[in-house]
């Protein structure tokens, strides 16, 4: 008997168009989920808001808003982060994989698929214990709450974090299967495909040295301490070669759980636990309030208005341009909370009006440069959100010690400013007479009264005990949509892009923190941390020494990695050694925070000058030219990183 072709041939065409229907339906699940995702940061601004109004008009607040928030930022970053995943928004240092694509295209492709495997096999273990979970709370009726006030049911939370780790590991295996695709498997023996193959040789060579190093690995490291040095030094070459913070963090957390405590279960186990708990508090939620707040004033034009303001002030002073371009970072570094941001924007507004009025190249893109890093210090800051989130210290107490540093760092700049145009005008260049007329006082009040008043209400309400950092974000997000409707800049357009981009940030800053979280399980369990604090005390190392060396490797990570990944390699080992020395931890964030910076600033990595150069067209300005005009701005840094560790009680005076 045989088969009908014309029926075979019609199946498999049927099953074609269906396999088709059924891929372009998933496609619109990420994108489904990214708007949830991005509509709950909104619910949770205005519920915070409200609960605030409420208790404060008629003391009558509103019942299980903790509760919701905490359980909805969970949710925000799952159904988030599939979409992240898939857009290739993960944080990482990507400066050696950039170079591998340029050339060894195969070894990256076939090195970023790896990573994403690894993240998809890591998802899946945890899936299997979100999934067991969310059943246990929709079978026993699982509730947040006090019973005869408030219930909340928290399955449908859980099962949105289920939907959202599926989503999540399917879009990392979409990439796999994208790199994968980009290595033409099917391409003819010739001279061009020689230097694929030799890649794809090179490639398999690698492999076989990571099994190599894993199987040592697992047959040395006998005991939990040399695990834990060893997921140490792996952690810090897989995130030099490119592999995304968090998984990085997922993969080695996960193995060296298992090896310390010799058992899958209980590295599934805490891997469950962690995704399902790390970020599950209120206080997380200040990441998403101090990101859409900075992210809607930068589309109110604030950090031009805050130039313009300070141009006109500071013309008659040397290097006036210099100045007011580090007076108007400082300002506007009160109202966001990244140097990322600030010099993105102060490329754009500050650089060719610098050179048009004569300065030179070189001095214009390294006075926005060395600024752009007043973006993390001066209060809010997205830094030293994660270093409170880490460290578990008040985050209002960090953003209150930060601001007489930050005061500090800007007084500092500007007179590097002034000193370099009164006795290096070569580097300087020859600025223009400055024209007559100033501001008048109502356009300058006009023009700076946004900034004014959102610096009151966020950092005097945190100040005066009014609002808590999550109750100030929340009034200052929502004051920023004001101050933006009132300038007319809020459009659709404007709201849905900084939603979005609020998601995408929240996402990839906090599930790095939930692998953290993991890792420093991991750390624990192997007692490294313990064995450092009592090798540093075996060797009476005193705290000035021991400040030393920790700003050494801090600057040496910085030339390779970005901020929050030397925070997250660094101040696992650190903060014990701290505590032990009985070091306040409030001013050790403050000297981290500036120390780790410098890194935005130093070659190879310096994420700022990246940002700098690709805000131009490729050839307006060179790496080289960067970094030497922020080379001035770095020395200063280090002095007032000195500063700050010789005398804690500048950090420490307002509080």
């Amino acid at each position: 008997m045989h088969d009908n072709p014309g029926l075979t041939t019609g199946f498999r065409g049927a099953a074609s168009r269906a396999g088709n229907r059924l891929i372009r339906s998933y496609r619109a699940v990420p994108l489904v989920l990214s708007a949830v995702a991005s509509f709950s940061i909104i619910l949770m601004m205005l519920m915070i808001c409200a609960d605030i109004g409420l208790r404060f008009v008629f003391n009558a607040p509103i019942a299980g808003v903790n509760e919701t928030v905490s359980m909805l930022i969970v949710v925000c970053v799952f159904l988030q982060l599939g979409v992240t995943i898939s857009s290739g928004r993960m944080i990482r240092a990507d400066l050696v994989i950039q170079i591998w694509k340029r050339k060894r295209p195969a070894l990256a492709s076939v090195a970023d698929a790896s990573f994403f495997a690894l993240a998809a096999l890591m998802l899946a273990i945890a899936l299997r214990w979100l999934w067991n979970d969310f059943l246990f709370s929709y079978q026993t009726n699982e509730f947040a709450g006090a019973v005869g006030a408030y219930q909340i049911a928290t399955w449908p939370f859980k099962l949105a974090t289920v939907i959202g780790c599926v989503v999540a590991m399917i879009e990392s295996l979409r990439v796999v299967a994208m790199r994968l695709s980009e290595l033409h498997w099917d391409a003819p023996a010739t001279a061009e495909s020689a230097p694929l193959r030799r890649d794809l040789l090179h490639v398999g060579g690698f492999f076989v040295a990571v099994a190599v190093a894993a199987f040592l690995a697992a047959s040395y490291a006998t005991t939990p301490i040399l695990v834990g040095i060893f997921m140490i030094a792996a952690l810090l070459a897989g995130v030099i070669i490119g592999v995304p913070i968090a998984f990085a963090l997922l993969v080695l957390s996960f193995v060296g759980m298992w090896l310390t405590r010799g058992s899958f279960a209980v590295a599934e186990n805490s891997l469950g636990t962690t995704f399902s708990n790390a970020i599950a508090s209120y206080e997380f939620a200040v990441v998403p309030l101090y990101v859409i707040m900075g992210l809607v004033l930068d589309k109110a034009d604030v950090g031009r208005d805050a130039f313009q303001v300070c141009s006109a002030v500071l013309r008659k002073v040397h290097g006036a341009l210099g100045v007011a371009t580090v007076a108007a970072n400082a300002v506007f570094a009160s109202v966001t909370g990244t140097s990322i941001a600030s010099a993105s924007i102060f490329s754009r507004i500050a650089v060719i009006p610098m050179m048009e009025n004569g300065y030179t190249k070189r001095f214009s893109v390294g006075v926005v440069a060395g600024s752009s890093v007043l973006g993390m210090l001066i209060p809010p800051s997205i830094l030293m959100i994660i270093y409170g989130l880490i460290a578990e210290v008040s985050i209002g107490k960090l953003f209150i010690a930060g601001i007489v540093p930050g005061l500090l760092l800007a007084f500092a700049f500007s007179l590097l400013c002034i000193g370099l145009a009164v006795y290096f005008p070569g580097f300087v260049g020859t600025p223009k007479e400055p024209e007559p007329g100033d501001l008048a006082p109502t356009t300058v009040g006009l023009k700076l009264l946004p900034v004014v008043a959102i610096v009151l209400v966020v950092m005097g309400g945190i100040y005066t005990g009014v609002f808590t950092p999550t109750e100030a974000g929340a009034v200052g997000a929502l004051a920023s949509f004001v101050v933006a409707a009132a300038r007319r800049k809020l459009t659709y357009r404007v709201i849905r892009e900084v939603i979005v981009d609020t998601a995408y940030i929240t996402a990839a800053i906090l599930f790095v923190i939930i692998t953290a979280n993991y890792y420093g399980r991991m750390l624990t369990s192997s007692t490294v941390p313990f064995s450092m604090v009592s090798a540093v005390s075996a060797l009476d190392v005193g705290m000035w020494q021991f400040l030393l060396l920790y700003l050494l490797i801090v600057l040496l990570l910085g030339m390779l990695l970005d901020a929050i990944s030397i925070m997250l390699v660094a101040l696992p080992l650190a903060l014990p050694i701290m505590a032990v020395m009985n070091a306040d931890l409030i001013w050790f964030g403050i000297v981290s925070i500036i120390a780790v910076e410098i890194g935005l600033l130093t070659p190879p990595f310096g994420l700022a000058v990246f940002v700098i150069k690709g805000s131009f067209e490729p050839d307006f300005v060179s790496l080289k030219d960067i970094f030497i005009g922020a080379s001035p701005f770095v020395a200063v840094m280090l002095i007032v990183t000195l500063l700050l560790m010789a005398v804690p009680q500048i950090s420490l005076l307002l509080l």
